[in-house]
């Protein structure tokens, strides 16, 4: 199959399904980067593609804040020091059932990569707390939406972080979305005077992956689409 070069108004292109395949297949989320950053223009295409992200009424609700240079360093250095955890959208209280069987399965994936024991509760801890420091990408996101629009505007600003993660990638630009940087929303309303009409909904660190980094060796499992998908005929 062959990607049309013209399409009629209202026609969906032919782009091949093996390629959007891949790029879904093929990206993972990374917690290993080297120091060099992401060209600008590179990042822009990123920012350009994420941009035709579909939204309710076309709202196109979300906001992002890209952090490099020294402003991120500046952001690590406060995130290491400022002790509040204050999200804007609650966190689930807890996890059970296949949730927590997921969340269990990768967790023990990511230890046993960088070669935490389990039951090592001061080493899980120290690991999770790599969050907070953007397991030292070049670049962070911060990625929010307006409070007013509620649940369906975080839906769409799902949708965005999900293009952008797949834009990237097909950049050769790794990338991991991070709900936890999402604890520390009130240091980011002052660092970047977001009043309380905007509500801080994830953060996407991202730069070029380190091959030798031990996190990136494993990949998460997936469940089939038995597990998630129920026909109606």
């Amino acid at each position: 199959m062959t990607m049309a070069a013209e399409t009629e108004k209202g026609t969906p292109s032919a782009t091949p399904s093996s390629t959007v395949e891949q790029v879904l297949r093929d990206r993972w989320s990374c917690r290993g980067y080297l120091p060099e950053p992401v060209p600008r223009a590179t990042v822009e295409q990123i920012l350009e593609a994420a941009q035709r992200t579909p939204s309710w009424c076309n709202t196109q609700p979300w906001q992002a804040a890209i952090f490099s240079g020294d402003a991120i360093d500046e952001l690590r250095a406060s995130f290491a020091t400022d002790t509040r955890l204050t999200p804007d959208i609650p966190f689930p209280p807890g996890y059970d059932g296949v949730h927590a069987e997921r969340r269990r399965e990768v967790g023990l994936q990511l230890y046993d990569a960088v070669g935490v024991e389990r039951g090592d509760r001061q080493a899980s801890a120290m690991q999770m707390l790599r969050n907070f420091d953007f397991f030292d990408a070049p670049h962070v996101a911060i990625v929010s939406a307006p409070a007013s629009l509620g649940p369906y505007g975080y839906v769409d600003c799902g949708l965005y972080v999900q293009s952008f993660l797949l834009a990237a990638h097909a950049q050769g630009v790794a990338t991991i979305a991070q709900a936890a940087v999402a604890m520390k929303s009130e240091l980011l309303h002052e660092r970047l005077g977001w009043g309380e009409d905007r509500h801080i909904v994830c953060g996407i660190s991202f730069g070029w992956p380190d091959p030798e980094h031990p996190s990136n060796a494993f990949r998460a499992h997936r469940a089939p689409v038995s597990d998630s998908v129920t026909f109606l005929d």
